[in-house]
């Protein structure tokens, strides 16, 4: 319900902040991300140098990991850590959510893509509608796994889903768990860092997705863990 509710709070100013200008002359890209990054990890660490606490919004017990701990700039303006939100940033008008990852070990900071974000939501919504007129049949294409489908777009009235991966810009395809939870495959995005080292350096234990946060700026939202089975990245439960 909380990821329901998010969407739809962002849905407006998504499109309010998407439409107006080219990507090229939108103010969230003129300055590379990864400085944006810095000036707000720098604040996230004076923060919790003068209070002892993290600058981070409340969030449910079961909110997804890489959602959980959402940077709350008012928090950090006030102690005078921050002088400006970043621009690339929701809360300026910007299409990503400022989160920490590893946030009880060593918080670092990361992006959240809202656009790919709303998109699966979109999606959730008119998958949970498709199964309450179903008898709560999913909408599933060709099984994955024994716990997953791909998502089949055409039976929800969509033909031309294109959701873009925020680490390769290549399109990225939407999955089903047989619970009726839908999330994106990030598995080509994980196979291309798996290329780039020796497979047996691989924990098989190991969840895939911290590859792509340790390696990138942004988080893997709306997805199921990976761990690395017979030489590949597989879509696990947990």
């Amino acid at each position: 319900m909380r990821s329901v509710a998010l969407c739809l709070m962002l849905c407006g100013m998504l499109v309010i902040s998407g439409c107006l200008y080219p990507d090229h002359l939108r103010k969230e890209n003129q300055v590379p991300p990864h400085e944006y990054i810095m000036l707000v990890q720098n604040a996230v660490d004076l923060y919790r140098q003068k209070t002892g606490v993290l600058p981070i919004k409340n969030s449910e017990m079961d909110t997804p990991v890489y959602e959980k701990y959402v940077i709350d700039f008012r928090r950090l303006k006030d102690q005078h850590v921050l002088g400006a939100i970043p621009a690339n940033a929701f809360e300026n008008g910007g299409t990503n959510l400022y989160v920490l990852v590893d946030a009880e070990t060593e918080p670092k900071v990361k992006l959240l893509d809202l656009i790919s974000y709303q998109q699966i939501g979109d999606l959730q919504k008119k998958s949970d509608e498709y199964r309450k007129k179903h008898g709560g049949k999913l909408p599933a294409g060709e099984r994955i796994n024994d716990h997953f489908y791909w998502l089949d777009t055409k039976k929800l009235g969509m033909n031309n889903v294109e959701i873009r991966s925020p680490y390769s810009r290549q399109l990225l395809n939407p999955v089903i768990h047989e619970s009726g939870k839908v999330a994106l495959d990030y598995g080509p995005d994980i196979m291309r860092l798996l290329e780039q080292k020796p497979p047996e350096a691989s924990d098989p234990g190991q969840d895939l997705r911290e590859l792509l946060v340790r390696e990138f700026n942004h988080v893997p939202v709306h997805s199921f863990p990976y761990r690395f089975i017979n030489n590949e990245p597989v879509l696990s439960e947990n």
